[in-house]
């Protein structure tokens, strides 16, 4: 029987190996025949390799949200907001350079310049995140699953948490920064419960 120690040990020892696991070339379409796989499949397996690359991208942060969707003739199509333009062209030559995708439609928004955004970005990130709310947990992940963007002074929350309580602190947090003229709550929760 495992301790909990030791199951954390065991669970932080598979996902230092799922990290450290090469990025490989995608299969031709003949090789996935031979196999027995169809259309879905490749679809699949693109959409997985596409998000490893958005997600390993080096200035993606809380801050910014990218998405993609594969369509049948091998497009994708990036959207989302980021505030580095240097994020919207790194996303779209990372993904570009899949060996699998055909071409690449790059529609991610780069969100404007505003002193005033970047505060407002700070302090939701504080009120959301503090450390004596059940909401830290997301902090401290690789990859956070809760990104704050902000336009105008509007905040978008989107990402997955595990409860749906945990989505509507995050909201309420968001709601009680001052200078916030609305919040748009996208997150998805796992579980009702």
């Amino acid at each position: 029987m495992f301790t909990k120690t030791k199951k954390i040990s065991i669970t932080l020892l598979l996902m230092a190996a799922c990290v450290a696991m090469p990025v490989t070339g995608m299969a031709s379409q003949k090789q996935l025949q031979g196999r027995g796989l169809h259309r879905g499949h490749t679809t699949a397996l693109i959409a997985d390799e596409v998000r490893h690359q958005l997600v390993t991208l080096p200035y993606y942060n809380v801050f910014d949200w990218l998405e993609a969707e594969v369509l049948p003739d091998d497009t994708v199509v990036l959207r989302g907001q980021v505030t580095r333009p240097t994020l919207k062209s790194d996303a779209e030559a990372r993904v570009r350079s899949l060996e699998s995708v055909a071409k690449v439609e790059n529609q991610i928004e780069v969100l404007p310049l505003s002193t005033m955004d970047d505060g407002l970005r700070l302090a939701t990130y504080r009120a959301i995140f503090n450390y004596n709310s059940p909401m830290f947990q997301y902090s401290v992940r690789a990859v956070p699953p809760i990104h704050i963007i902000v336009k105008n002074g509007h905040v978008t929350l989107k990402g997955v948490v595990a409860y749906q309580m945990d989505r509507q602190l995050a909201e309420m947090a968001a709601r009680q920064v001052p200078g916030v003229f609305s919040v748009d709550n996208q997150l998805m929760a796992e579980k009702n419960t």
